[in-house]
């Protein structure tokens, strides 16, 4: 077994405008104050990191390293949920979306995609050039739309979705491949890889791809009442990142999981920070840690009630709190007698 690293803390939701969160050296002296050890970072925000520099310059991608090394961290990974989610945006969603990519690429799905493949290829080097084997995205959704069908899907929608799908990624599987980097999709509402399921079905279409694994978040899980636990117990081969999120999900007689389009502090399920919510995470860092997990615990901070700092400084405690170091031997080793093979074929009578 081995001892999850961490506390790292995610930092897209804390940049700002005002120091200390308005840069990457600031930043990681606040985290680092607060007790975190590692720091998950947004690759879209030139403020922390230039990806394409960081793809093209191994020099740079160094620079990098050293700024949050010297404030005693460790980058745990990058992350493109942003231009993830642009590698597949069905037509329904183009000008909400659009925003998620610089302003040439506005009104022009087709060019917009290729500069998200781009970024998904610079993110896959950038991680390679800062010495990380795993990194975190979105798959982006053809389907989503279809999710809950009224009027009933036409046959082979959903295989025709996922095929494309498919087609999209493996070139930017293959990279990462090539980079020895996996590719971590956070499962999450939204996306075409939304559950286990889904997952399952995209893995079959790039052909089991090893680069093709997962970022578990167990928030979103609460609020599909989906089963959390039992979700690493079928994927944990696969699980390369995990976001320490937590949540809730209380249904009345008057909303359930789609929220009726309330604000998130209205919803019967809404994030919460951590210890606040109703994820078991006592039983998740102990599965996680019976199943060898390797990575980093990187706290999500997302809560529709908490102040964002409030969060962040009660994670890192939380998080600490929970990692468990793992023993290096069983607790009846005292009792033991030794390996004796004559004594062990004597005892079943051959």
């Amino acid at each position: 077994m081995k001892t999850i690293k961490g506390p790292g803390i995610f930092l897209a939701q804390f940049l700002g405008d005002t120091h200390p969160f308005n840069g990457l050296e600031s930043i990681c002296r606040w985290a680092a104050d607060l007790g975190y050890a590692g720091v998950q970072l947004p690759s879209w925000d030139k403020r922390i990191i230039d990806l394409q520099k960081a793809a093209e310059s191994k020099t740079y991608a160094d620079e990098i390293k050293g700024i949050v090394n010297e404030n005693g961290l460790e980058i745990t990974e990058l992350s493109t949920h942003l231009q993830g989610q642009l590698v597949a945006v069905n037509p329904a969603y183009d000008k909400l979306f659009d925003g998620f990519a610089p302003e040439a690429y506005h009104n022009s799905p087709k060019a917009r995609t290729e500069w998200a493949v781009q970024q998904l290829k610079f993110a896959a080097k950038a991680s390679q050039n800062l010495g990380l084997n795993a990194h975190a995205t979105f798959s982006g959704s053809l389907l989503w739309h279809t999710v809950y069908p009224w009027p009933q899907r036409p046959a082979g929608l959903v295989d025709t979705g996922f095929t494309e799908l498919a087609n999209r990624w493996l070139p930017i599987l293959n990279a990462f491949d090539e980079a020895g980097v996996d590719v971590c999709y956070e499962i999450h509402p939204g996306e075409d890889l939304h559950d286990g399921i889904s997952y399952e079905m995209f893995l079959e279409k790039v052909n089991n791809h090893p680069r093709a694994c997962l970022l578990y978040d167990p928030s979103h899980f609460v609020l599909q009442c989906l089963d959390y636990l039992a979700y690493i117990d079928h994927y944990h081969e696969r699980i390369k990142m995990f976001h320490v999120k937590d949540a809730e999900f209380n249904p009345s007689g008057k909303q359930g999981v789609y929220g009726g389009y309330q604000s998130w502090v209205n919803r019967a399920g809404r994030f919460r920070s951590l210890g606040d919510g109703q994820v078991d995470f006592k039983s998740i860092f102990s599965k996680l840690s019976a199943y060898d997990f390797d990575g980093w615990a990187v706290m999500e901070w997302e809560c529709a009630i908490k102040h964002p700092e409030d969060g962040a400084k009660e994670g890192s405690v939380f998080i600490k709190d929970h990692i468990i170091r793992v023993t290096e031997k069983a607790f009846d080793d005292f009792a033991g007698s030794g390996t004796n093979d004559e004594l062990n074929r004597n005892l079943l009578g051959i």
